[in-house]
């Protein structure tokens, strides 16, 4: 009886591991549904919609939010949950502070062609890179990552020069992050290593971190182990005391930092 138990205990975990390992893209990328590529985006504010060619032959799907006399631009890459249609709603604060936002949709996201490749999803970030410089010189493109942004963000910036680099709650590495926000996560499974660690240590321009202490989502003491990796000479970690991983931009001290640093 009890080895009749204990098989049963192996095959089911067996077979959890096997469709984590399947299915683990549909807990990563929460993409939500595909957006034809005949549907019109509308949003309040002045845009216009870019598509990037990769060199594989890919689209890369962008906004690019648009002001009559900007201070510079910056390049966003959001978090995992939602496309543009979403992203194109949240992203327009930054406008406030005058600088133009240029936002894309990563592979298998909203307009966006390809499936999840990590290597060529660094490379497409790069190609946003490539594009806005050819609108604006380095010393006036800020590049901002927000959570799974903040991995192609650092990638960007490690790669470049930009005049800021800013992450907003983001992981050490994607192993770690799993583990986080569930900890028996079978990790070993894990098929996007995502290590912003490693590539932390290449930044030489300005870096901001921000990330709220009560962050249920990417942990708050992970950030602060990679803030200890940034090499370069001005850097700092600002902590929002009670802010989740979603309301950061509410608080008067990333309002008033952001500011400082958006000169």
């Amino acid at each position: 009886m009890i080895k009749k138990i204990l098989y049963g205990i192996f095959i089911f975990l067996g077979v959890g591991l096997l469709l984590f390992y399947i299915f683990q893209e549909r807990f990563l990328f929460l993409n939500g549904k595909r957006v034809p590529k005949n549907v019109v985006y509308q949003f309040p504010q002045a845009f216009t919609e870019v598509n990037l060619k990769t060199a594989d032959n890919e689209t890369i799907n962008a906004l690019h939010f648009t002001l009559e006399k900007p201070k510079g631009i910056i390049l966003f890459f959001h978090g995992n949950k939602g496309n543009l249609q979403r992203w194109g709603t949240i992203v327009p604060y930054l406008l406030e502070y005058n600088y133009e936002v240029f936002v894309i949709d990563y592979r298998n996201y909203g307009k966006s062609t390809g499936s999840f490749n990590e290597t060529q999803m660094y490379n497409d970030a790069l190609l946003a890179y490539n594009h806005v410089k050819t609108k604006f010189s380095e010393d006036k493109i800020v590049v901002y990552g927000r959570s799974l942004g903040a991995t192609f963000a650092t990638k960007v910036g490690a790669a470049n020069n930009p005049k800021h680099v800013v992450l907003e709650a983001p992981f050490y590495n994607l192993k770690r992050a799993t583990q986080f926000y569930f900890a028996l996560s079978p990790t070993f499974l894990v098929k996007y290593p995502f290590r912003t660690d490693k590539m932390i240590g290449n930044i030489t321009s300005p870096i901001t971190f921000f990330h709220g202490d009560d962050d249920r989502t990417t942990s708050f003491t992970h950030s602060k182990e990679l803030f200890d990796l940034v090499k370069s000479s001005q850097k700092e970690f600002v902590p929002i005391s009670t802010g989740t991983h979603h309301n950061l931009k509410e608080f008067e001290v990333y309002q008033q930092k952001m500011k400082a640093l958006l000169y």
